[in-house]
């Protein structure tokens, strides 16, 4: 296994010290970079560990944080919080922003060559970026399937790759279409895979505190997800040695 090397690294965004978890890969020359979006409840050791295996495939990765440091572990209070910011795209660029600012000041990130992959909320935030005209290579989305204010879309200067369950109460049909809609108008070079049967963050095991109704982990497209971001990064953001 390729040796990574991880720390904790603390930054201001949205009135908070955020608390982000950065993967380096082995080596000593410059990589390509990942931003990677937590689901609404926060950074967890689920995304650290996805930071973690990125590196391992030789990229620079950082898992950021949407609420310095804490993860909301109770569906009312995370609500409180994510809504807001999920109707503030100023505010969501600002977190994306503040997180890219970090990428971009390691001695190993290839500066030209930035992703955003994220879920849910985290997903959101690296929509708002695309749409804010950021020069990003790539940018996934797993359940965070947001449209954006009219016409900025088109500033999306990378493909764009999503993935939903089909069964998601949160992103029902209505909201993709009208995500695929906006996506299609811009002209942006898109994807959206409907992953049959899963439901809301299907993509994240099972935890142990009170989730949102429409919650549930399906352990096969979960893999079949992490392998299509994979491919999104391979395609768009090849590690070159």
């Amino acid at each position: 296994m390729t040796t990574v090397t991880t720390r904790t690294v603390r930054y201001p965004a949205d009135g908070l010290t955020m608390v982000g978890h950065l993967a380096l890969p082995a080596g000593a020359g410059r990589r390509p970079a990942v931003l990677l979006g937590p689901e609404g409840p926060g950074l967890s050791d689920v995304e650290r560990r996805r930071a973690d295996a990125l590196a391992e495939r030789g990229y620079v990765a950082l898992a950021f944080d949407l609420h310095g440091g804490r993860l909301l572990t109770d569906p009312e209070e995370m609500l409180a919080r994510c809504l807001p910011l999920l109707a503030d795209p100023d505010r969501m660029r600002d977190i994306g922003r503040a997180a890219l600012d970090v990428v971009r000041a390691e001695p190993r990130t290839d500066a030209c060559r930035i992703a955003a992959v994220g879920y849910g909320t985290g997903g959101a935030v690296g929509l708002e970026l695309g749409r804010a005209g950021t020069d990003l290579r790539a940018i996934g989305t797993v359940n965070g399937l947001t449209t954006g204010r009219p016409g900025e879309a088109a500033r999306i200067r990378c493909p764009v790759w999503a993935g939903v369950g089909s069964e998601d109460p949160i992103m029902p049909p209505a909201r993709r279409e009208a995500f695929t809609a906006e996506m299609q108008a811009a002209g942006v070079d898109w994807r959206l895979v409907v992953y049959g049967g899963a439901l809301h963050a299907f993509h994240h095991p099972p935890v142990d505190h009170p989730v949102l109704p429409g919650v549930g982990h399906h352990p096969r497209h979960a893999r079949r997800a992490w392998h299509d971001v994979l491919a999104l990064l391979d395609e768009c953001l090849p590690v070159r040695e």
